[in-house]
């Protein structure tokens, strides 16, 4: 069944409107008629819902039934990313936001061959936000990941709070396992309910300077297994760890 995320404002009582791009989704791609049922997300809800009427330019929807599901991680997971090169940052939001990522800063790092100005942020995040929609929709999330105008590091913690915060590194890669840190022992040590901050470098990974600035606020480098992985391999190595031990090993034991 198709989902749709329709903000608040275009809810009323049991009410809905869809315009733009999901009414010509639902109008002109599915060509769905009156009658018909969809999934509506909101605030973190989804509900079952009925097309009544579809107009020019929007679609009314009655509301059958709240739905009780349940897809989101038992924890909160920040994704600050270096900016890579290319369609990289594509790739990550959409695999991130299907693994249950909530937020995501796009990083400016010292080795980050990439620089935004103002007019291609808003031209960045604009796209970002419409892949974390989309791919909210295709892996029936209710929520759909908030993505944050680009940060520096300093402006991350400043301007936000975690419970911990882990930094996928190269080097520690490089390091003898029996004395690397230890990516099992930093997940055991999370609770249910916690703020993650998981921060990823750009191709050329981290300045000196930054791993120092890391290192000074308690940071905690994780070993993502013995191989060197590409800065859009690294985020979703980590999420797939975190989804496997919260949703799948730690619910049975």
């Amino acid at each position: 069944m198709q989902r749709y995320f329709v903000p608040s404002n275009q809810w009323q009582d049991q009410t809905l409107t869809i315009t733009d791009d999901d009414y010509h989704h639902i109008v002109n791609v599915m060509r769905m008629k009156e009658g018909q049922s969809i999934i509506c997300s909101s605030n973190g809800m989804s509900y079952l819902c009925e097309i009544v009427q579809i107009h020019d330019k929007e679609v009314t929807c009655q509301v059958l039934e709240k739905l009780n599901e349940n897809q989101e991680l038992p924890i909160t997971v920040t994704l600050a990313q270096g900016l890579p090169k290319g369609d990289k940052l594509d790739f990550i939001v959409q695999k991130a936001t299907e693994l249950g990522m909530k937020y995501f800063a796009p990083l400016q790092l010292d080795r980050s061959i990439v620089k935004w100005d103002h007019k291609k942020e808003q031209k960045k995040l604009e796209r970002l936000r419409k892949i974390a929609k989309e791919a909210s929709e295709q892996s029936h999330r209710a929520v759909v990941p908030t993505i944050h105008k680009k940060h520096t590091l300093k402006e991350l913690f400043n301007n936000h709070s975690f419970d911990h915060c882990w930094v996928a590194s190269e080097l520690v890669a490089k390091e003898d396992v029996k004395h690397s840190p230890s990516f099992k022992e930093a997940i055991q040590q999370v609770k249910e309910g916690e703020h993650i901050l998981l921060i990823v470098g750009p191709e050329g990974g981290f300045s000196d300077e930054e791993i120092h600035f890391l290192e000074e606020l308690k940071c905690r480098s994780i070993r993502l297994g013995p191989r060197i992985l590409r800065t859009e391999t690294a985020p979703l190595y980590a999420l797939s760890a975190m989804s496997f031990y919260f949703e799948e090993w730690r619910c049975e034991v």
